[in-house]
């Protein structure tokens, strides 16, 4: 009897995959004693770079850092040199979507609608392995878009080491008002069924369930959506009410999970930090009073600039180093440069998938240049973001006892962010899946 055609497709799908997962073994090496002598070291409890300082890394975590004679490495352990370049914490990213790609590639729809999950998933995987081997170790990936709750199986690939990639930190399917989203309902015929890129809900009931639900299939944050585009001409206008959201909230909270807000108006964003959320995401019309109480109730920011660019760039023709900024553009950094001036906790988030994986270093570089200086960036990207992960006793900075969570660079991005473009060296939790390639 011959295989139906599902069936064969399935079958090439994980034959694929299994391809996949050997190739990138092959790239890793183990865990066990190394040590790493850059020319200076990062390590994110200052804002200076040390020259001639090594780390000394033992099964998988820090076991000390410091001026390279202070240090009493094992005679077995693995040296790896790394001239010209500068160890930090692995980066972190705290808004990515590794179930999306371009929208120059696809459009959104296109992919909820047209793209098979199992092959979203496989695309997922390969932009893991291009977020690790960019020298990002941590991501919060903020929904799958359509893919329901495919990033727990991704997460757990990578954790039981069958695929390359980043610790992740999953938020499944994330919740918006009914018909908010999309794709649809507007724009489509009405007597179709369409896929959702969220979870709809109404009230505060299915609010409250939503939540358990997520949580109850792996999600480690509950994402929701406090505003979109539902004007009558398109306008960002509020979508779950604030009885809504504070139910949300409350029940995330109640067990343990943090909540993260999608919010671009003034309204949106005003009607999540109220509730009592965790970040907001965009936060571009916010108004100087809303982030002053963010502020105060010590709610953090991830500005995503460089989303706002890649779709400038996509849809209105903006030329990076050639256009001025897009009214957009504008908007986003005006908003920026407010909550650094207040001094608003600001994480490293770029919605990566927007715009291409393994591109990361576009936010920090974007956060710079709208203010702030290459060390503050850097800081964003590492025991910042930890921080606002719950996670400054795991990872994010270069301590002793701390998870071995490394990235190097060619050059100093404490002083010149762009260096970020470079890795030479990756590791996560010990084991190398970056290094120099070996001299002739």
């Amino acid at each position: 009897m011959r295989a139906s055609p599902m069936i064969r497709q399935t079958t090439a799908l994980l034959l694929l995959l299994l391809y996949a997962v050997l190739a990138s073994a092959a790239d890793t090496t183990s865990k066990g004693d190394w040590l790493l002598l850059p020319e200076r070291v990062w390590t994110a409890e200052g804002d200076t770079s040390h020259a001639g300082w090594a780390v000394l890394v033992h099964d998988g975590t820090i076991a000390a850092v410091g001026p390279v004679a202070s240090i009493q490495a094992p005679a077995s352990a693995q040296r790896i040199e790394l001239p010209g370049a500068t160890l930090t914490p692995g980066l972190i990213d705290l808004h990515s979507h590794l179930f999306l790609h371009p929208y120059n590639e696809t459009l959104w729809n296109d992919q909820v609608l047209t793209e098979p999950q199992d092959y979203r998933t496989l695309e997922a995987a390969k932009h893991a392995r291009d977020t690790l081997l960019a020298g990002f170790t941590t991501l919060r990936d903020l929904g799958t878009e359509g893919a329901g709750y495919a990033d727990v199986s991704i997460k757990r690939a990578i954790e039981e080491g069958l695929i390359p990639g980043p610790r992740l930190f999953v938020a499944t399917r994330a919740i918006v008002a009914t018909a908010s989203y999309g794709p649809g309902p507007r724009g489509f015929r009405p007597d179709l069924d369409l896929p959702q890129g969220a979870q709809p809900v109404t009230g505060v009931d299915a609010a409250v369930a939503a939540v358990r639900e997520q949580a109850a299939r792996g999600a480690d944050w509950i994402k929701l959506y406090a505003d979109y585009r539902v004007g009558d001409h398109g306008q960002t206008m509020p979508t779950l009410s604030p009885a809504e959201i504070r139910a949300i909230v409350e029940a995330a909270h109640q067990i343990g999970r943090p909540v993260a807000a999608h919010a671009a108006s003034e309204a949106g964003v005003r009607n999540a930090v109220e509730a009592g959320v965790d970040t907001i995401e965009h936060g571009y019309g916010a108004s100087e009073a809303t982030f002053r109480l963010m502020k105060q109730k010590g709610i953090a920011y991830e500005p995503t600039l460089t989303a706002v660019e890649a779709t400038s760039e996509y849809f209105q023709h903006y030329v990076p180093g050639q256009s001025a900024p897009t009214p957009a553009m504008q908007e986003a950094a005006r908003a920026f440069r407010t909550a650094l001036k207040l001094g608003v906790t600001i994480g490293n988030g770029s919605d990566v998938g927007v715009f291409a994986h393994g591109e990361n270093w576009r936010e920090p570089a974007a956060m710079v240049a709208d203010g702030m200086t290459p060390v503050q960036a850097l800081h964003a990207a590492t025991d910042v973001a930890a921080k606002i992960l719950r996670q400054s006793q795991h990872f994010g900075r270069i301590v002793p006892g701390l998870a071995a969570d490394l990235a190097a660079f060619s050059g100093d991005p404490a002083t010149h962010i762009d260096a970020l473009q470079h890795p030479v060296f990756v590791m996560k939790d010990g084991s190398v899946y970056r290094r120099p390639e070996p001299q002739p």
